[in-house]
């Protein structure tokens, strides 16, 4: 039985549409890219590198034929500046819009900036998206907004107080949304991600996520830190999921926009089955890891357990993750490896 993403996959190659991914040469907009080039659609993509890397594009272009990275228009821009976003939403259809400074740590030790990136760049998105006219806009949303909400699995319409300046600009992005759908009827869809993890996913520097920094640490040989006691937990998403909601997302109907969806499995892992778990995938790529993880105190606004209820996204959207966080690991591990292994042989 063909599922309601292979068919819109099916769609698409038919009909090619013209997409633009802000945010293109980061984690997630690179793995979208790459999805949709393979689909053969156009894609526009902005960027300005703060997060993004060079290098991701290059993966990228490597991965797919010539035909079909010959319909990738790349724009160096950043989302703060209203003309670069009317620039990039020209022609496009759908909008994946994942620009953002992402980061709760990052987000306390400068909280203008985010704001900056979070807010100001989102509003001028929305805004170049309304006047170009496009047919859907999406956008990355957070798990983080859901606060210090105590309720497991978190459902979209129970949220808590923002424990972070990073929380707070990803709430405004859903309010804004909603405005511009009340006030210009312009509609978006807003996705929840939860702890997304996959290739290309930045294993260095200081807000690198758990997944990447402990993968790095442990084929380096170096410690792993465990914030806590080890027993907080998260819904662990692989990329290969939240590539498939966005484009279910994009494409969806009327009745299904104006929303926010939660992005994840719907499942929970300690920090401490996480750990054994990549210490297991890591074995089978070949290299052991035999220190133990060293405990620390935790960290200022994360919460201690986060869950999802996916049944919105499944029944509204036909999301149907494909990839359980053991799947995604034992996927993901391998380019993982590679990856700094080829860093090694750079450095010497």
């Amino acid at each position: 039985m063909t599922t309601c993403y292979e068919q819109i996959q099916q769609d698409l190659k038919a009909n090619p549409k013209t997409w633009l991914i802000t945010g293109v040469a980061g984690f997630i907009g690179s793995n979208l890219l790459e999805t949709l080039l393979l689909l053969d659609q156009a894609v526009i993509g902005l960027d300005n590198f703060a997060t993004g890397h060079q290098h991701n594009l290059d993966e990228v272009q490597q991965t797919v034929t010539a035909d079909q990275w010959a319909r990738f228009a790349f724009i160096e821009g950043d989302i703060r500046n209203l003309e670069d976003c009317k620039k990039a939403t020209s022609g496009a259809d759908y909008v994946l819009h994942q620009a953002a400074l992402g980061s709760v740590p990052r987000s306390i030790e400068d909280p203008i900036t985010t704001n900056q990136a979070n807010i100001d760049g989102f509003l001028n998105m929305l805004v170049a998206a309304k006047d170009e006219g496009v047919q859907s806009f999406t956008y990355a949303a957070s798990s983080s907004t859901y606060g210090d909400h105590p309720g497991l699995p978190k459902v979209e319409d129970k949220i808590g107080k923002p424990l972070s300046p990073y929380a707070v600009t990803k709430y405004v992005n859903e309010l804004y949304a909603d405005v511009f759908a009340r006030t210009y009827g312009f509609n978006t869809i807003g996705l929840r991600y939860f702890n997304v993890f996959g290739k290309r996913q930045d294993p260095n520097g200081a807000y690198a996520a758990v997944i990447p920094k402990w993968t790095a640490a442990m084929i380096k040989g170096e410690d792993v830190f465990i914030n806590g006691d080890g027993e907080t937990s998260r819904d662990f998403c692989f990329i290969e999921n939240v590539v498939q909601i966005n484009i279910l997302a994009a494409t969806a109907e009327a009745e299904a926009q104006n929303q926010v969806y939660n992005v994840a499995l719907g499942d929970r892992t300690t920090l401490n089955t996480l750990f054994d778990a990549l210490k297991t995938a890591l074995h089978e790529c070949g290299i052991q890891f035999d220190k133990a993880p060293n405990y620390r105190d935790f960290r200022a606004g994360d919460v201690r357990h986060s869950q999802a209820d996916i049944s919105k996204a499944k029944a509204l959207l036909g999301y149907e993750p494909r990839f359980r966080i053991y799947d995604g690991i034992g996927k993901a591990m391998p380019w993982y490896e590679l990856r700094l292994r080829t860093e090694q042989d750079a450095d010497s």
